[in-house]
């Protein structure tokens, strides 16, 4: 209590009034409350409390497991549990993919009571063999709604297939669908089931001021650029469909002033961190994210939320607004509905009960937008000058994880050549450069119009090189030899050709088949205007 108090968690939420009891005496427990209210510590208090620190008796393997669908939900309920058993030592470990395998096997084998991961790499850890399961008392499964639309509930199966019997599992989520009740009930011993809502009362929080405006596709971004300039605004999150569209928003705001970072599953856990912290610190006011970050960001000051594009059912748009108005705050939900979305957005409408059935048409110009969202009158696209006060992504360095972070697909490539051709060994790129093709056109006939034979010092030197493996060696001999077929052929020797006025061979174009390629033999002779034409072509052209 201390500990939490210090941290300024004083008053508890209604979730957390009702499961703590039940969870502090081993019940089973399916906790559904809406999101922002405070499940993590709905679960989370008793799992401290329960667990043995290193001064009291613990043997160092993880005597709690709490599985997450996402890595910034994994760093954030870590961050939560650290907090809450700052003051008893508790070792908190989390483990997702992205970074590398070797810090989290050693903290591992060094010891840990609490461990938080993804199912993709705690599975992994568990088949080497460096994550022992069978002492875990707690089960925790949170957001198990969002595990269930990724496709991880046989992944949680197979983990739970490695946990003793007689464990206590509790799941935790803002919606909790059918299918997911039926299952937890298949890991549950007599579940209770909490609703920390009354029937009667909506499922979004009341604390968040909901806005709704059918934007053309073409006017959204002037639409949003004017939203993001509203008075009071503060920290705030743009929410979009796909990962191509997160890049070309942030990009597009950082080029009208705004500090604008992109979040999605594209990019290396490094740079999804990175932009994380800098958001968190304020070095970057606006979040660009896709659905990915709609469960694992609970960042303090998140005055709007904005749904660049629809979200594609209730359940998305819950989490999507529940990052602002957190924790009793207030907050600002902004919804873009296109002319293609508006069916969507009326089943998602209906089944919230929203007053929003009918968006109302709205531009970048509208009255209405100016006077709901309190934006100053005469504001643009662009962000004044005077206002650009965020230090911006590149004031945030990326932390080298070892995991071998991946740079966006499609962008950076070009920068990165140099970089990757700087690392080849010197002897290999000579190789690469030296090396010539050995079939070639034009240089067969060359050789056989000048009876080219070969000297005996060029076989001797030609041996030598084979069994010295000196490439540059064999590289000059062949081009020895082509420049003597060339510099042997007399121009008496070629075929009849017709002469220009000053007396030289006229120059006739032949059709290259294939794009390929050629040699310096071939460039040679062509040169010296050698063509070689059949009497049906040369027939042909004349007819």
């Amino acid at each position: 209590m201390d500990t939490l108090a210090a941290a300024g968690i004083v008053h508890p939420f209604a979730i957390q009034e009702l499961t703590l009891p039940l969870a502090l005496a081993g019940t089973d427990i399916i906790g559904q409350a809406r999101t922002g209210t405070g499940k993590t510590l709905g679960f989370g208090i008793p799992v401290i409390q329960k667990v043995l620190g290193p001064d009291e008796g613990a043997d160092g393997r993880p005597q709690a497991l709490i599985v997450v669908p996402t890595r910034e939900l994994c760093v954030q309920v870590t961050n939560d549990l650290d907090r809450a058993g700052k003051g008893r030592r508790i070792r908190v470990l989390s483990v997702y993919g992205g970074r590398a395998y070797e810090p989290q096997t050693s903290a591992l084998k060094s010891g840990v009571d609490v461990v938080v991961g993804t199912p993709g790499r705690l599975l992994d850890l568990a088949r080497q063999r460096t994550l022992n399961l069978g002492n875990v008392a707690t089960l925790v499964l949170d957001e198990a709604d969002e595990m269930l639309d990724l496709g991880f509930l046989p992944d949680v199966e197979r983990i739970v297939a490695l946990l003793p019997a007689g464990r206590q599992t509790m799941l935790f989520s803002a919606t909790m669908p059918g299918p997911v009740i039926a299952l937890a009930r298949r890991f549950m011993i007599r579940p209770v089931h909490v609703t920390a809502e009354q029937p009667d009362e909506g499922r979004t929080v009341p604390t968040t001021s909901q806005h709704v405006f059918r934007a053309h596709a073409m006017d959204k971004m002037e639409v949003l650029s004017r939203v993001l300039q509203a008075e009071g605004r503060s920290l705030s999150i743009v929410f979009v469909r796909t990962r191509r569209t997160a890049d070309k928003v942030a990009e597009d705001l950082a080029r009208r002033g705004f500090a604008a970072a992109p979040v999605h599953g594209d990019l290396g856990q490094g740079q999804r961190e990175q932009a994380l912290r800098a958001f968190r610190a304020g070095k970057v006011d606006v979040l660009v994210a896709t659905d990915v970050a709609a469960r694992g960001i609970d960042v303090g000051g998140v005055t709007h939320v904005i749904n660049y594009q629809c979200p594609e059912d209730e359940s998305v748009y819950l989490h999507r607004i529940g990052r602002t108005g957190r924790a009793g705050g207030s907050g600002v939900a902004v919804t873009f509905v296109d002319w293609d979305d508006l069916a969507r957005w009326q089943l998602v409408n209906r089944a919230l009960a929203l007053p929003f059935d009918e968006p109302l048409e709205t531009y970048s110009t509208s009255p209405h937008l100016f006077e709901a969202l309190g934006i100053p009158s005469g504001s643009t696209g662009v962000l004044p000058r005077a206002a650009r006060t965020r230090a911006g992504l590149a004031a945030e360095e990326i932390e080298d994880l070892g995991g071998g972070n991946r740079a966006r697909r499609g962008r950076g490539t070009a920068a990165a050549a140099p970089e990757r051709d700087a690392d080849r060994p010197a002897a290999r790129a000579t190789a690469a450069r030296s090396r010539s093709r050995r079939r070639t056109r034009g240089a067969g006939a060359a050789a056989a119009a000048a009876g080219l034979a070969e000297e005996a010092s060029e076989s001797e030197t030609s041996e030598l090189a084979l069994e010295t493996g000196d490439v540059t060696a064999l590289d000059t001999v062949a081009t020895t030899a082509l420049d003597g077929a060339v510099d042997g052929i007399d121009v008496a020797d070629l075929p009849d050709q017709e002469l220009d006025a000053d007396g030289t061979p006229a120059r006739r174009r032949r059709r290259r088949r294939g794009g390929r390629g050629r040699s310096r033999a071939g460039a040679a002779v062509e040169g010296l205007d050698l063509i070689e034409a059949d009497d049906d072509a040369e027939h042909a052209e004349s007819a």
